[in-house]
């Protein structure tokens, strides 16, 4: 019975690790943040690219290294589009898409088509 269980385990860790093996990640060194002088503690982190479906911060998706959900809404989705109907969305240079805030900085938020 044991043995059943520790293989059952196995098999469900082996296939969530093995569904996003497809996340390319990269460890990013600590460092202390410029601004407020903060230390951020060194950790795993997708590389990134052009989307968010493929980050571990995105719904869906789970963080190999520490267990966690992703709660972001996945580009494109409905989720997206329903987050700020009264609001501007510009693209930076880099791709990015982001509004003002009332403070007027840039808030960023998953692209939209």
């Amino acid at each position: 019975m044991k043995r059943l269980l520790f293989l059952v385990t196995f098999m469900f860790i082996s296939g969530m690790v093995f569904s996003q093996t497809n996340m390319k990640t990269t460890y990013q060194q600590g460092y202390i943040k410029p601004s407020t002088g903060t230390y951020v503690q060194g950790h795993y982190k997708t590389i990134s690219n052009n989307t968010n479906t493929d980050n571990f911060s995105t719904t869906g998706n789970t963080n190999i290294y520490t267990g966690t959900s992703g709660t972001k809404a996945k580009d494109y989705s409905i989720q997206v589009t329903n987050y700020n109907n009264e609001k501007t969305i510009y693209t930076g240079s880099k791709g990015g898409q982001y509004y003002i805030n009332s403070n007027g900085n840039k808030t960023y938020v998953p692209k939209q088509r």
